[in-house]
Order: C-alpha cells, then sequence, then structure tokens
C-alpha cells in the first residue's frame, strides 16, 4: 500500500493505449475511491464496501477481504469474460488490494490466482517504494513480502522499483547482489537488535536473490518504461516454458489422485457388501435334513 501501485497500473495502461493495443484492465480493490484509468470489470459494481462494513460490523481489511470473498463466488464470470477478449487484447491488467495479507493470504486471493494461473500466462509484480525502501529494515521487509508472494503463488515473478524519479535505487540491487554493502549500510543505521535479524535474513535470501526479476522505473514519469514490458514478456514466456508443463503435471497428479480414491472407495464399497453378504447367510446350499425341515 502506498507503492504506487494505482499510478503503475495507470501508466501501464495508458502505455499500452498509447501503442494501439488497449489491455483490458480489472479492479479488485473494493476500498479504492477512484480509479484513474478505465475499467472493463470493477468490483466495486458488485461489492459495496461501506455496505459490507456496515451490514457485518467489520473494519476496513476485514471489509476488504468479506468483499473479496464474495466477489470471489462469482469470479468464473470474470474469467470467462477474460477468455473472450484474450484473442483481441494483448494484456489483462488486474489491480489487486494493496493490503497483502488480505489477498495474497486470503483463501479467495488464493482461488482467484489459481484461477487465472489455470487458464492464461499469469505474472505477479512486486510494487516497492524506492524512497522508503532507503532504510535497510524497510528493504529487508520488502524483500521478506516478495519471497513470500513468490513462494505462495508459484508463478514467473518480478519486482518492480518504484518512484525512481524520487530516489534512484540502485542501491537496492547493490544491496542484493553484495551482502557486504548492505551489511555496511545496516551498521551506519545502528538499529540494535533489527539489524542483526536483518543480516541474517540477507544471507538466507541470498538463493532467492540470485533468481529473482528486478526492475527499476518510474510510474509518474514512464522513466525506463521499456524495460518492464520487456520483463513482462520474459516472465510470460517462461510461464510458458517453465509453469505451463508444471500445471500440466499437478492437473495430471490430481486427476491420478481423484481416480485412486474412487477405485479405493468402490473396493470398500465391495468389501462391505461382500461382508454383509455373508453375515446374512445368503446362498448357504441345504443339506436334506434342511429341506424335510
Amino acid at each position: 500500500a502506498g507503492s504506487g501501485k494505482t499510478s503503475f497500473v495507470q501508466r501501464l495502461t495508458a502505455h499500452l493505449h498509447a501503442k494501439k493495443t488497449p489491455p483490458y484492465v480489472v479492479n479488485l480493490d473494493p476500498a479504492v475511491r477512484k480509479v484513474p484509468y478505465p475499467v472493463n470489470i470493477d468490483i466495486r459494481d458488485t461489492v459495496k464496501y461501506k455496505q459490507v462494513m456496515t451490514e457485518y460490523g467489520l473494519g476496513p481489511n476485514g471489509a476488504i477481504l468479506t468483499s473479496l470473498n464474495l466477489f470471489c463466488t462469482r469470479f468464473d464470470k470474470v474469467i470467462e469474460l477474460v477468455r473472450a477478449r484474450s484473442s483481441t487484447v494483448p494484456l489483462t491488467i488486474i489491480d489487486t488490494p494493496g493490503q497483502i495479507e488480505a489477498f495474497t493470504w486470503s483463501a479467495s486471493g488464493t482461488i482467484i490466482t489459481e484461477a487465472l494461473a489455470s487458464s492464461h500466462p499469469t505474472v505477479v509484480v512486486y510494487v516497492c517504494d524506492s524512497a522508503r525502501a532507503t532504510a535497510p529494515a524497510t528493504f529487508m521487509s520488502n524483500m521478506l513480502y516478495a519471497c513470500s508472494i513468490l513462494y505462495r503463488t508459484k508463478l514467473p515473478f518480478f519486482v518492480v522499483f518504484n518512484k525512481a524519479d524520487i530516489v534512484r535505487p540502485t542501491f537496492a540491487q547493490r544491496w542484493m547482489t553484495d551482502f557486504e554493502r548492505f551489511d555496511e549500510a545496516l551498521e551506519d543505521a545502528r538499529g540494535g537488535y533489527s539489524n542483526d535479524l536483518a543480516r541474517s535474513l540477507s544471507l538466507v535470501l541470498d538463493e532467492f536473490y540470485c533468481g529473482l526479476k528486478t526492475v527499476i522505473c518510474s510510474a509518474l514519469t514512464g522513466e525506463e518504461w521499456t524495460r518492464v514490458m520487456a520483463a513482462i514478456g520474459e516472465c510470460s514466456q517462461q510461464y510458458r516454458d517453465q509453469y505451463l508443463p508444471l500445471y500440466a503435471q499437478m492437473r495430471a497428479k490430481k486427476a491420478e489422485d481423484t481416480a485412486r480414491k474412487l477405485k479405493e472407495q468402490e473396493a470398500s464399497k465391495v468389501d462391505e457388501l461382500t461382508s454383509e453378504v455373508k453375515s446374512l447367510d445368503v446362498g448357504r446350499v441345504r443339506d436334506s435334513d434342511d429341506e424335510s425341515e
């Protein structure tokens, strides 16, 4: 929240419109007052955020989560609309709520993400506020969030260091590749225990940094926007090359497990029926004494 995510979507939408390739845009943030870009599907048309707060007696985050849950029950219709437009639009842009916990770690967020990923090449973009990430502790918090989202969604993923017009975030890329630079920044910050924790986490995330794509840009000025489009293209191809076969394997395994469970259930029913037949002594051949009786 506050990282310039809506401005990023606005710039991306404007860039595609300028290229005469308008995108299909979906807004999933029920709490936003005004969307500064044209929207094709808006959650606010279906779910009224303030009405949810009043009706269920919820706070802001609880109302966002409940609104997503309600909208999620009809998300199959959104998938149908996106699929119908996929042959005529280059990108479908989905603007999610800024509250990461409300979307990434909720059941509705998982359902929405998996529904998209199973039917379309899906890319996750994590927008980071470069001006706030100058503090090593805040930078580490962002990286932990990014890491959790990547492993939660298991989708092609890249980090955008936004607001490059305010602070040039080359320091962040150096910290990700050079632990000594990050350690020096921690020493300058003098944060005590938090510094020790950030230092330890930086060593743990070293492997995560190696495969992480990062882009520096400014959603306000459009600086380095060609790199953003290139990253989207690379991640889309990565989905086709790596993640699509993985999803095919997961679907095949799920179908195999389902078939195995059905077979086990049928075998169990046969065993139960056989036991019942034996207990009733049905089909026993009577002897001559039995027949005379």
